[in-house]
């Protein structure tokens, strides 16, 4: 038996523009829900951040909401955890990504009720390093899943791996890069797909394939894919008894023949007719049908991470280049928009200064975010208005956390250090600028 666990990703960033919320989500959010609708039989793990429900919502979009919550009451798709704001977390300190995986969970609570109760979890991008595995497994989570990249041994298919991380340990699945990125692409069809899982094995012991994708693939990022792509592969997986009709089929196609003769009414029988082969799950049913393996050690990595990243020492290079200038500005100014929000709630003993601190702090989780980073990253993608909207993000945190560090009981010169790095900042804003206008 081979069994499949298909992962999907919903994400938009704090500052997107309503125009474009509402063209993904009629493109591919609403068509995505009604097929797991229509699809009594599917099964999908989904990671939704809760930045993205919280937009939903806010943006008369609560039908997407409404229609995850009832799919998962039904059983239909189990939600995993993950960070609220999308930041990538081995990038940020220990504490903010506590914060940011509890404020995931709390929101996400709210808004889908008690059937949001992840046991696995999500890392944004699948950004990872070891450090992210206390946090995850301090929030309750019991299982990763990463990118094939990361994996550092043998290809594990029948056994379900672990990881350990400060004397904590979590299970971790690896994703099918390969096959991820063909349906992610448009580089195969149903057919081809089921070719490529039937060629694992599976006839003499049980394996699993993990495949995992943004969510905005389907009917946004490629039109009508959740038609032409998921919907048919879940109608060609799902579950019939066995008929005389298959079983002739079946016989019929074990002779020599022609397939480019082939209606594809007999196609399509083929496969319903060998769909005892394939079963479709997710992802923490695995951890009932397989084993537990050995320890592993993952590679710091991300889904966009190559090998020659790796060996360059460079696991995050959409995120944090070391041969990106900009990237490294963006990083010193956000790490003084962390300290001085630090310094801010630590001296914040008046009623103002609390108010200013309290804005600083709300304003910073939304700063981490991943996208101003990923548009900088030129590797091709690049987007000045993402960047710049990102850094007034950051410069909004600066103001009101210094703000609050001068109304606050600090000393003078706790004061003063702090105003020399509300300078620095600013020469760190204007060096970005002044990037953006030249490349």
């Amino acid at each position: 038996m081979i069994y499949l666990a298909p992962f999907l990703h919903f994400y938009q960033p704090s500052t997107q523009f309503h125009r474009i919320l509402k063209k993904v989500c009629n493109e591919s959010y609403r068509p995505l829900v009604n097929l797991f609708h229509e699809q009594a039989h599917a099964k999908v793990t989904v990671n939704i951040n809760a930045v993205l429900t919280e937009m939903l919502d806010e943006h008369g979009m609560s039908d997407v909401i409404e229609g995850l919550r009832e799919l998962s009451e039904k059983g239909r798709l189990e939600f995993v955890g993950s960070a609220k704001y999308h930041p990538i977390l081995p990038l940020i300190p220990h504490e903010e990504m506590l914060r940011q995986i509890q404020l995931n969970h709390q929101t996400n609570q709210r808004f889908f009720g008690k059937t949001y109760s992840p046991l696995g979890f999500f890392c944004p991008e699948m950004g990872y390093t070891q450090d992210v595995v206390k946090p995850v497994f301090q929030t309750g989570h019991r299982w990763l899943i990463l990118g094939g990249i990361a994996c550092p041994v043998a290809w594990p298919n029948s056994v379900i791996h672990r990881v350990k991380g400060d004397g904590q340990t979590v299970a971790v699945f690896f994703r099918d890069d390969v096959l991820s990125n063909r349906i992610a692409f448009k580089q195969t069809d149903v057919r081809g797909f089921i070719q490529h899982l039937r060629s694992f094995g599976g006839q003499n012991e049980d394996i699993y394939v993990v495949t995992a994708m943004d969510a905005e693939t389907f009917g946004h990022h490629i039109r009508h894919w959740e038609e032409i792509f998921l919907a048919e592969m879940y109608e060609a997986l799902e579950p019939r008894p066995e008929s005389a009709e298959a079983r002739r089929s079946v016989d019929r196609l074990v002779q020599p023949v022609d397939l480019a003769k082939e209606t594809s009414d007999l196609l399509r029988t083929l496969e319903v007719a060998k769909t005892g082969e394939i079963r479709v799950v997710t992802l923490s049913q695995l951890l009932e049908l397989f084993p537990a393996g050995s320890y592993v050690e993952p590679r710091p990595s991300s889904w966009s991470t190559n090998i020659e990243d790796i060996q360059a020492g460079n696991p995050f290079p959409l995120w944090k280049s070391k041969e990106n200038a900009i990237h490294q500005l963006q990083w010193q100014h956000l790490m003084i928009a962390i300290e001085l929000t630090r310094k801010a709630e630590l001296g914040a003993g008046s009623e103002s200064a609390r108010t200013y601190a309290s804005l600083a702090r709300g304003l910073l989780d939304r700063a981490m975010q991943s996208d101003q980073f990923w548009w900088a990253s030129r590797r091709p993608w690049w987007d000045i208005n993402m960047v710049n909207r990102g850094l007034m993000q950051q410069r909004e945190v600066v103001f009101n956390a210094y703000k609050a560090i001068r109304l606050g009981n600090l000393s003078e010169d706790e004061k003063t250090e702090a105003y020399y790095r509300v300078i620095v900042s600013r020469e760190l804003r204007t060096k970005i600028t002044d990037q953006l206008f030249v490349l």
